[in-house]
């Protein structure tokens, strides 16, 4: 399990301590850390939910920039940390922890961790929190996502068939099939064939076709269904087929399409709320926030 980024706070500081007046690189606290705290490789591969970052990694560099602040360590290079007078101090008391509530007492932590009020006075944030801030937004911005996913499901409830089938034309446009809107919209008019509402390019020369069922339905899409859909791809000497659906598909459909020779895709009304945030199909942009961190090798004056 990951510690949170509070957890390694002393076991870094002990680290450094051990070196002395020696500077230690981000890394080797990375792999020390890891090692104390029995990680497994799984464990340090998780990654944020940007995808961009390794958590664990995230939360050792989290309790690195907050012992820095605290004064407690100092950068002596790039990616390479000391520990100060301070931080020999701190360690001198044995402490059982080093927490924000521990770094709170140094004045300069204080201002780092501070936030102005409307008429300039600072309010001082003395909360433990287990995340570091990135780990924070991220978790933040999926609540806001699957909020927004289930709005979206029920919306897609709602809506008529015509409307439903104009969203799938939409979104499969937005993804790059069937070129141009008009074009994907009459490749995907009604068939005579039950088990096909239509055939959308899968590129723009028409190299390859893509066959497709939408369904907008309240019950569970079950093998009979499907076996329908792989007989009319069968027909048509189709090889691909996409079914959507606004509900979802049972157990024994997933399995069968798992053994027939066609490539389907199967997208059920979750993941299709969440391809229509993806490619921007029933949301438009309501805020835009950039994240941004240090340029190492903009200060790297070798």
């Amino acid at each position: 399990m990951i510690p949170p980024f509070q957890e390694l706070m002393l076991p870094i500081m002990k680290l450094a301590k051990s070196k002395g007046q020696k500077s230690t690189p981000n890394r080797e606290f990375i792999d020390r850390m890891a090692e104390e705290f029995k990680l497994t490789e799984e464990d340090r591969k998780e990654l944020l939910a940007s995808g961009t970052q390794s958590r664990f990694e995230n939360r050792v560099y989290w309790a690195l920039v907050h012992l820095r602040r605290a004064g407690l360590l100092e950068s002596t290079g790039r990616g390479m940390n000391r520990i100060t007078q301070r931080g020999d101090e701190i360690l001198a008391t044995n402490p059982k922890r080093i927490d924000l509530r521990l770094l709170n007492q140094f004045p300069e932590f204080r201002e780092f961790r501070s936030r102005k009020g409307d008429q300039g006075s600072s309010e001082i944030i003395i909360e433990t929190p287990d995340a570091s801030p990135e780990e924070t937004l991220d978790e933040e911005y999926k609540r806001l996502r699957e909020t927004l996913a289930a709005q979206l499901t029920e919306r897609l409830s709602e809506c008529s068939p015509i409307f439903f089938e104009r969203i799938v034309v939409e979104l499969l446009v937005k993804m790059g099939y069937g070129g141009s809107r008009a074009e994907a919209g009459r490749a995907t008019r009604a068939t005579a064939d039950g088990g096909i509402d239509g055939v959308i390019d899968e590129d723009r020369l028409g190299l390859d076709s893509v066959y497709v069922q939408a369904k907008k339905w309240g019950n569970s899409v079950g093998e009979p269904q499907l076996r329908d859909f792989v007989g009319a791809l069968h027909a048509h000497r189709a090889r691909k087929g996409v079914f959507i659906t606004t509900s979802n598909f049972t157990a024994a459909a997933k399995s069968y399409v798992e053994k027939v020779e066609f490539k389907i895709s199967l997208i059920d009304g979750q993941r299709l709320a969440e391809l229509m945030i993806d490619f921007g199909v029933g949301v438009s942009l309501s805020h835009t926030y950039e994240i941004k961190k240090i340029d190492s090798d903009y200060f790297d004056e070798a």
